[in-house]
């Protein structure tokens, strides 16, 4: 009996740390799960895409007609990276990230891969007004396309940027998919990187041919299963 508590004793004190490190290594395993969970790009702060397509579904179920997808894509990211070093490709990525959560306000924005990243958004227009709608999106994307265009802050100094913006609308387009969504403003976003000025989705851009709602031929593509073939 005297041996037992003399090893209650020995073990007592250290009973307290050895209570805090179990709690802190839950607590850290806890805070890893919880980020996974809410789908999170740990580099720009968007969505990865299956959570943004998860919380997108929603948002356009719910809001067709005032549903705004757009599509980005950083302009010469390559050359960004080969110039301005990698450190400052990375900068890129998160001020666009950033930038885009900004502009999307209640809005969800998520990073598709590399320099690209989508953003949907509800944007209200009066009733009574058929072409309200269109002017109000319009507008939200030249302000997308301007934020993007301003020089990004990196350690080796300001760093000028631009991107291409494509912007299709459910309303506009009457549709309720996000994968043909995706597959009209990628097809604007792409016009877009000859233009100085945001493109917009018409129909015909949901008729291109794409692979998992991403152009055919993009690096990856033919990796992936295809949906909805045109």
């Amino acid at each position: 009996m005297s041996a037992l508590r003399t090893i209650n004793q020995l073990c007592a004190p250290a009973l307290p740390l050895t209570t805090a490190a179990v709690l802190a290594t839950g607590w850290a395993l806890h805070v890893r799960a919880l980020h996974r969970s809410l789908g999170g790009d740990s580099l720009s702060g968007a969505r990865r895409r299956p959570e943004f397509e998860r919380l997108a579904h929603r948002i356009i179920r719910r809001h067709q007609s005032e549903a705004l997808l757009c599509v980005v894509d950083l302009d010469h990211f390559k050359t960004i990276n080969d110039t301005w070093g990698h450190e400052a490709g990375d900068a890129a990525i998160a001020t666009t990230g950033a930038r885009l959560a900004r502009w999307a306000g209640p809005g969800v924005v998520g990073r598709l891969g590399g320099d690209e990243f989508a953003a949907l958004i509800r944007v209200p227009a009066p009733a009574g007004d058929p072409t309200a709608a269109g002017r109000a999106h319009r507008q939200k994307l030249a302000e997308l396309k301007h934020l993007l265009s301003q020089p990004v802050d990196t350690p080796a100094g300001l760093m000028p940027v631009t991107a291409s913006v494509g912007g299709a609308s459910a309303h506009h387009l009457d549709v309720d998919e996000l994968p043909l969504l995706l597959r009209a403003a990628d097809q604007a976003m792409y016009r877009a990187k000859h233009r100085p000025h945001p493109a917009w989705a018409e129909q015909d851009d949901l008729t291109c041919h794409q692979v998992n709602g991403r152009r055919q031929g993009r690096p990856g593509t033919a990796l992936l299963v295809e949906s909805q073939p045109a």
